[in-house]
């Protein structure tokens, strides 16, 4: 299993905006293979650092994924709303292998 960990930087005065884009993306990447473990929302400390979560069964059925994401229909109108509204100012994206026990 891969886990794909994205931090965004986000505007700390368009977070409805950024949840609304949150909320969208859990049920596509589920849709696409994916298992969704959550976007983590400033709480406490920083106001404009956001975490997500999502594994797959590979590094290949990652890629498989953003293949089908890039045509799919749900997924642009998402990366749309990011865009209109400009809650992300930049993102990583790291990948990490679980240790469970």
């Amino acid at each position: 299993m891969i886990t794909c960990t994205l931090r965004y930087v986000i505007d700390p005065y368009k977070l409805a905006e950024f949840e609304e884009y949150a909320r969208l993306w859990i049920p596509l990447v589920n849709r696409l293979g994916g298992t969704h473990h959550g976007y983590f929302m400033p709480h406490e400390g920083a106001n404009n650092i956001a975490l997500a979560l999502f594994s797959f069964p590979s590094l290949a059925a990652y890629e498989d994924y953003r293949q089908r994401m890039a045509k799919d229909a749900e997924c642009l109108e998402a990366f749309a709303l990011a865009e209109k509204t400009r809650c992300i100012l930049s993102y990583e994206r790291s990948f990490m292998r679980p240790v469970f026990e």
